[in-house]
């Protein structure tokens, strides 16, 4: 789509103003295959490809975001729906609620995602170019308002409260729509925002993902654009670890190459420089893994050829990336003016800017030297600010800047808990050291690196990281960051007495480089369990399952910062990362932030608050603990089967949602409990209890909402949908067999659900009351958690029969409801004449008669919104409509006819405009 196709080219991406693409949004258009289909509410096509669409949920539908998103995932991992995954680009799924920063989950909020044969992820949209949008935004024009509501059969909402709230441009599902699908915006995010990434998981299968721009991205790279456009040639793209930054400068090779191209008329050459061996191999994988061609400088003879030779650097015709070590700059590699092309623009991505580049030394002025005309794109988490020199200093202005806590409050990185070591075990470690130094005097180097401390610590580590894996699950990995290298070799010996953890010791000088590049691959693909370092990996290392770090080295300044935030990558809905801490860092990360905000202030000003949250504050986790000591209070937690039973009696959502949340807390910070003086809550209530108790509160959580829903015939979407997306099925002895039986009665619960849920038109439909009430029995006869493997086969045929029946009386209905347009309120509204005895007319009569009248009550409705709001006066007006239509047709009705018409149809339009409400 972004290049010709045989000469072919789908999508004219330069056509701005729409003059030469078609777009079109349609309505609940089906996507299909064979029997199988589904329906997403709004659907965008882009020369007649459906490349996105919007799922839109109501107002305050809490659970509505969480469960559509395991419903689509379910969708798109359906070898059905393959095709439809693949054209489709990306979408949005909004409940019109503002963000809840503080849910790890997307539970609330207007989210949007690139498709995904797996997992998809919600990222949150904050526009931050409101005004250059405004400016763009036309005024609705009525006609063509009327004429969209007429279409969708929809034109009784006009005029209500809701409908006009509704059109406000600063609701959250408005503000994303309009975000994501200006014109301008949408060629955008088609052509430089979408990328395909190609992995190997753990068992050596490849795999490709589907990325999209997450919106830092997309707006560093247009204020990278408009700098250049002000002709600054170099700043700082200040963005917190873990931000992706490398994906940044992916997408801007592909921006820039064509922003030179069509603005300067040049041909752009990238570079991405380093300052380290292995960043470079990193820096090369990442980017093949986007599709780039990669090219690699092993010396600086290579880069002496490299920088003096103009346009691309290989035969391939691909945009090309150079990654360098900055130690292959040179003297000699410098554009000399005989060399020179003005036709080349080189583009230097400069990663972690707060490294290596000191204005006093020969690497940074021979950086500068090589291209005098070269853009500087400077890539930074922590610039440098103090010490002799900044980072904003030797690059130039920030371009573009994104912190700590906006990158926590949109899920793309965890909030740290720094956990101390515990009393008695800080006592051992002392007494330990105290007969150590009585040997005599040692170096503080090999005090630490000594066979007896490097023991209890050892010991310690294992039995956090047990517990660990207990309370998270048993993927997370952890990093030991040690004092020294020869206290990472003793680490790694002693790591030897337990078989139940695998182990890494990742040295420069220990094995080889395809060594040590083989043990992060494998640490990443859960592998190995724990990693031994010293001075490697505590940068760039990206692994999201490194979940435990413990620190036994001091580490100062910046450095600090980039070795805590391994820990801080986004892994299955965890909340926190965790700094095991036995260096004691706190002082120093206090004095390093005291430090570091101060200069920030001259900056930044009020912004510095951004940057300044980090871990998690004592305050809150006091907070947070005194809530689980008191929400626990009244349960038995000691004893699993008497909790069942005390939650079994308790049909109050609310209180369970409280108690989960309770539990949920306890399982996170359980390592902090004695450590602020809860040691009732440790010695009553263990890690292994909590998860259980956890467990069986959600599965309460879901018996209830199963058990409302069947008990409300009004919410009976939500039974099948609950019952699938949570109820878990639960088996004494699991077998192959028995778990074959559960993946089948799954998706006949969904076929079931599909027919009688999604596709019923007519829910008053004496004939749908039935099946419903059939259904209720079947789910009643037996708690459905408890289903054994013979009673579910018995289920799934009662559920196919249903499911048969449902089919045919959907199947009429649909055939109906086309001969009006699609519209079920005149589809209901003629079985309802029909099934009065005796029917005035023949069924093509009566279709003829009510078409006439759909033509004027709508026009009618159009030009006069507020009729609806009088209820007795809409019914009176639609009576003389109703007779026209009928006298023209030769069809006589007497008053009771005429009323009951009358009363069916106004009903119809009525309970439309009260849905929205």
């Amino acid at each position: 789509m972004q290049s010709d196709i045989n000469g072919i080219k789908l999508i004219n991406f330069n056509d701005i103003s729409g003059t030469e693409n078609d777009y079109t949004v349609v309505t609940e258009l089906p996507y299909e295959n064979g029997d199988d289909n589904f329906r997403p509410d709004i659907v965008v096509l882009v020369n007649g490809m459906p490349l996105s669409f919007i799922e839109v949920k109501r107002h305050n539908n809490r659970e509505g975001i969480l469960t559509e998103r395991s419903r689509m995932e379910r969708r798109f991992g359906n070898k059905i729906y393959r095709r439809f995954v693949g054209i489709t680009q990306f979408t949005v799924f909004s409940n019109n609620n503002e963000y809840d920063d503080s849910d790890i989950e997307p539970i609330q909020g207007a989210f949007y995602a690139s498709s995904s044969y797996k997992r998809m992820f919600f990222s949150k949209f904050r526009e931050q170019r409101a005004e250059e949008l405004e400016a763009k935004m036309k005024a609705i024009d009525p006609e063509y308002e009327a004429f969209i509501l007429s279409d969708t059969n929809l034109i009784s909402i006009k005029g209500t409260p809701e409908y006009a709230s509704s059109l406000s441009e600063n609701s959250p599902t408005n503000r994303i729509i309009t975000s994501l699908y200006t014109k301008e915006r949408l060629l955008f995010l088609l052509k430089y925002g979408i990328c395909y990434k190609t992995t190997t998981n753990k068992d050596g299968i490849t795999e490709i993902e589907k990325h999209i721009m997450r919106y830092p991205q997309l707006f560093a790279t247009l204020a990278i654009r408009d700098k250049l456009r002000e002709g600054v040639r170099k700043g700082v793209i200040w963005h917190t670890q873990g931000s992706g930054k490398t994906a940044l400068a992916y997408s801007n090779v592909k921006f820039l190459t064509d922003y030179f191209s069509k603005e300067e008329g040049k041909i752009a050459k990238f570079y991405f420089i380093v300052d380290r061996l292995d960043l470079a191999e990193q820096a090369k994988n990442e980017f093949e893994a986007r599709g780039l061609k990669v090219k690699l400088i092993k010396d600086k003879e290579e880069f002496i050829t490299d920088i003096t030779n103009p346009g691309e650097s290989n035969t391939s015709g691909k945009v090309t990336m150079t990654v360098i070590n900055i130690q292959k700059f040179s003297r000699d590699s410098v554009t000399k003016p005989s060399d020179y092309n003005v036709d080349v623009q080189r583009v230097y991505f400069l990663d972690e800017a707060h490294r290596s580049y000191n204005p006093t030394g020969s690497f940074l002025a021979n950086l500068m030297a090589s291209d005098r005309d070269a853009v500087q794109i400077a890539l930074t988490g922590t610039p440098l600010i103090g010490d002799g020199y900044n980072t904003k200093d030797v690059f130039g202005n920030y371009i573009h800047k994104y912190y700590y806590n906006q990158s926590i409050a949109d899920g793309y990185t965890l909030k740290l808990i720094r956990e101390e070591i515990e009393t008695t075990y800080k006592n051992q470690m002392n007494d330990t050291l105290d007969q150590i130094v009585r040997q005599g005097s040692i170096a503080k180097k090999d005090l630490y690196a000594h066979p007896k401390f490097v023991e209890k610590m050892v010991d310690y580590i294992i039995h956090d990281f047990g517990e660990g894996r207990t309370a998270l699950d048993s993927t997370i990995g952890a990093m030991i960051v040690c004092d020294s290298s020869e206290q990472a070799r003793e680490v790694d010996r002693q790591l030897n007495r337990f078989s139940a953890y695998t182990h890494a010791l990742v040295l420069h000088d220990e094995g080889t480089k395809q060594d040590r590049k083989n043990d992060q691959e494998e640490f990443k693909k859960g592998n190995i369990d724990i990693l031994v370092v010293y001075n490697m990996l505590l940068t760039g290392f990206d692994a999201p399952r490194l979940k435990k770090q413990y620190l036994a080295r001091m580490i100062k300044a910046h450095n600090l910062l980039q070795t805590l935030t391994r820990v801080n990558r986004p892994y299955k809905g965890y909340h926190y990362g965790y700094v095991v801490d036995f260096a004691n860092i706190k002082d120093e990360f206090d004095k390093t932030n005291k430090a570091y905000f101060d200069e920030l202030q001259s900056e930044l000003g009020d912004e510095v608050q951004n940057y300044s949250n980090i871990f998690k504050s004592k305050e809150e986790i006091e907070k947070d603990l005194n809530v689980v000591k008191n929400q626990l209070f009244l349960y038995d937690t000691s004893n699993v089967v008497s909790f069942i039973n005390q939650i079994s009696e308790i049909d109050d959502k609310k209180q369970l949602l409280d108690l989960r949340q309770a539990l949920e807390n306890y399982k996170a910070m359980y390592n902090l409990i004695r450590l602020y003086g809860y040691e009732d809550l440790y010695e009553h209530f263990n890690v292994e209890n909590a998860i259980k108790c956890l467990n069986e509160v959600n599965n309460r959580i879901s018996i209830i909402n199963l058990k409302n829903s069947i008990d409300s015939s009004e919410d009976m979407s939500q039974v099948l949908n609950m019952a699938l997306d949570q109820i878990d099925f639960q088996f004494r002895k699991i077998k192959e067999e028995e778990l074959i039986i559960a993946d089948a009665f799954r998706d006949s619960l969904e076929k079931t659900r599909r027919e009688i849920v999604d596709r019923c038109l007519d829910p008053k439909d004496p004939e749908y009351i039935s099946l419903l009430d059939e259904l209720k029995r079947v789910f009643k006869k037996k708690n459905i958690e408890e289903l054994t493997a013979d009673e579910m086969k018995q289920m799934m045929g009662e559920l196919d029969t249903l499911k048969k029946k449902a089919e045919k009386r959907n199947l009429a209905d649909r055939m109906l409801a086309a001969k009006y347009s699609g519209d079920v309120k005149y589809m209901r509204t003629h079985k309802r004449i029909m099934g009065s005895p005796p029917p005035i007319a023949d069924a093509i009569t009566v279709h003829r008669i009510l078409m006439s009248v759909k033509s004027k009550a709508d026009d009618q409705i159009a030009h006069n919104e507020n009729i609806l709001d009088n209820e007795d006066y809409f019914i009176k007006s639609l009576q003389p409509i109703i007779l026209r239509a009928c006298m023209g047709e030769n069809v006589k009705v007497d008053k009771p006819q005429l009323m009951f018409i009358d009363n069916c149809l106004s009903k119809e339009y009525i309970l439309e405009r009260d849905w929205v409400s």
